[in-house]
């Protein structure tokens, strides 16, 4: 068996300091050495990235396990279908899935769209700032018709932008009032229908845990993406146009996949090209590293929405997961991008200055402000 090759550690504390502060130069220094390598965690963690291994860990659910990752240090993404592994995830999700279809959310789109105009920017504002204004209502109206109160769902989901560990931190009162918030409009929707995403999910067991988990996992990562694009639509207008946007969304999600490094345990001992994994471990598959491969990618470091006008190379772009767990809100992301951005095709959208660095946290984003001026 090969042994695994290691950015270098520090000596008493292996790879945690740099994994705390600067996850993505780490995952960098160990790609250099290859496209497997190892960390010391406090535990053995493997990382790779690249088709193979991405395909593997996310097709083989029986040995990559969801329990004991990252997500169930983060008390927001501990539990649901984010945390339900083989053999039950299977008929798990085939009950989620039909209220986050295209087709389903396609009759959400006009109370979102409502929802987003009432936020719409003018003159010069920070796109980050703006991005999760913007996110917090959409979503307000695609969960809850705009019932939830504004203060306090933001209050809840503020946290999930701050640096490790803040998002890890319970915050036992807040998720008091949300779930008794939550409760509420679950039981008027038992009593009365409707036709939002809570209504879907309130007559399901567990169906309120869902709504909150997948609730608290779409706000940042879709923030963070809009943020992101509208920033790439003002520094390059020539992909302002409506045609464009699913292909600007995309390229987006691929230089900034807001899930930038996925987490397994390994639930038993096992084998990959030649490498043990060892029961217990941590497996870790990256999009960030995956989408930046120039073995997959022509320029990878260069914002080219053409390059999704033709066939994606398979496992090989992941912001969404892959496999029977790919994310379940994929569908809505794209929804509440595409309208999001489609407020800038008509009029001036213009970069003054910011910072588009990614900054790690629960997910990628950038570090901000983002300030662009927009002139209809």
């Amino acid at each position: 068996m090969h042994t695994l090759p290691q950015p270098t550690p520090h000596p008493r504390a292996g790879h945690l300091p740099k994994w705390g502060g600067e996850p993505i130069a780490l995952l960098q220094e160990g790609a250099a050495l290859g496209k497997l390598f190892g960390l010391n965690l406090g535990l053995q963690a493997i990382v790779g990235y690249g088709p193979s291994w991405n395909k593997r860990v996310l097709t083989d659910l029986e040995t990559f396990v969801s329990a004991g990752s990252f997500s169930r240090l983060v008390p927001y993404l501990a539990g649901g279908i984010i945390l339900t592994d083989a053999p039950t995830h299977k008929d798990r999700r085939a009950l989620l899935n039909p209220g986050f279809t295209p087709k389903a959310l396609e009759a959400l789109r006009e109370r979102v769209r409502a929802a987003l105009h009432a936020t719409r920017p003018s003159g010069e504002f920070d796109a980050l700032a703006w991005a999760d204004e913007a996110v917090l209502a959409m979503l307000n109206a695609a969960y809850f018709t705009s019932e939830f109160p504004r203060d306090l769902l933001h209050a809840f989901l503020a946290p999930l932008r701050s640096p490790f560990p803040t998002p890890m931190w319970p915050r036992p009162v807040a998720a008091r009032r949300v779930k008794r918030e939550l409760a509420e409009l679950a039981a008027k929707r038992r009593l009365l229908g409707g036709d939002d995403l809570l209504a879907f999910l309130a007559p399901l067991q567990r169906g309120e845990e869902e709504a909150r988990i997948s609730l608290a996992a779409a706000h940042d990562t879709t923030t963070h993406t809009l943020a992101w694009a509208t920033w790439h639509l003002a520094c390059f207008p020539r992909w302002r146009t409506r045609e464009a946007l699913k292909l600007v969304v995309k390229e987006t999600l691929r230089l900034y996949p807001a899930g930038f490094m996925g987490s397994r345990r390994v639930a038993k001992a096992s084998e990959f090209e030649g490498v043990h994994l060892k029961k217990g471990a941590l497996a870790l598959y990256s999009p960030f590293l995956t989408h930046r491969d120039p073995d997959v990618w022509p320029n990878p470091q260069g914002f080219d929405p053409e390059r999704f006008s033709g066939a994606i190379p398979a496992w090989s772009y992941l912001p969404f997961g892959g496999g029977e767990r790919t994310c379940l809100g994929m569908h809505l992301a794209h929804l509440l991008l595409e309208e999001a951005l489609s407020l800038f095709v008509h009029g001036d959208l213009e970069a003054r200055w910011g910072d588009p660095t990614p900054r790690p946290g629960v997910t990628l984003g950038p570090a901000g402000p983002l300030v662009v001026r927009f002139r209809t």
